[in-house]
């Protein structure tokens, strides 16, 4: 379970208060108006940024002040934060060692990602050689290499047309289905949302709520996503 006990984060005057817990295994949406803090709530889960107060634990053990590579956890951006420099093999090969110095099984399980992406033959290609879609694959790969039971995405998909983001979210779901993993998605589209999400967390006024149903919220929707969906 991903608990966040009394977390106050600052940042340049600006403050965001979260206390939840997220059961394992959920698929959750993060929603809220522009500038509510959604990016923010997910470096702080990923360690980026570091609370003033409270603390966030991952199955009972705290990770508070451990660095974010020390974190079991996968970050998704919404760049791909893939190195044009490298191979897309190499690029994902960085989310085992990042001095890229693999063992043949590691090297194995590479290959067993792109394919398990869509991306099979493509190991040796650079990134700009890849669409915008096969980019996002290369880097669900990576996070597929790193077998890490917590996946933190931050709009990864918002550049692609609707028929292929309806894909890459269907590709995130099996394999967080296969790994296992909880994941944590910040979406400003709703029909995202409800889509892929078991619940939603709505970040608004300074606060990150708990987690609530999507049905339910949907269905009793609180002001402030009233006013953030225009209804």
């Amino acid at each position: 379970m991903l608990t966040l006990e009394g977390v106050v984060i600052r940042l340049d005057g600006f403050e965001l208060q979260a206390d939840f817990q997220v059961e394992e295994g959920k698929r959750v949406a993060v929603i809220g108006p522009s500038g509510a803090g959604k990016s923010t709530l997910l470096n702080a889960i990923a360690g980026f940024v570091e609370p003033v107060a409270g603390r966030v634990l991952w199955r009972g053990a705290e990770m508070t002040g451990s660095a974010p590579g020390k974190r079991p956890i996968s970050l998704l951006f919404q760049d791909n934060n893939l190195f044009p420099h490298l191979t897309v093999a190499q690029n994902v090969g960085l989310g085992i060692h990042p001095g890229l110095k693999l063992t043949a099984e590691e090297q194995a399980r590479v290959e067993r990602a792109l394919a398990r992406v869509g991306l099979e033959g493509m190991g040796t290609r650079k990134p700009g050689r890849l669409s915008g879609g096969q980019q996002s694959r290369a880097a669900l790969a990576r996070v597929l290499v790193q077998r890490n039971p917590l996946i933190l995405l931050d709009e990864p998909f918002s550049a692609l047309g609707p028929a292929l983001k309806v894909e890459m979210l269907e590709l995130v779901q099996d394999l967080a289905g296969e790994l296992g993993a909880t994941v944590l998605m910040v979406s400003h589209d709703p029909s995202d949302m409800e889509r892929f999400a078991d619940a939603a967390i709505l970040v608004a006024d300074g606060v990150a709520a708990a987690p609530v149903a999507v049905a339910e919220l949907m269905e009793n929707p609180p002001p402030a996503l009233r006013d953030y969906l225009g209804n």
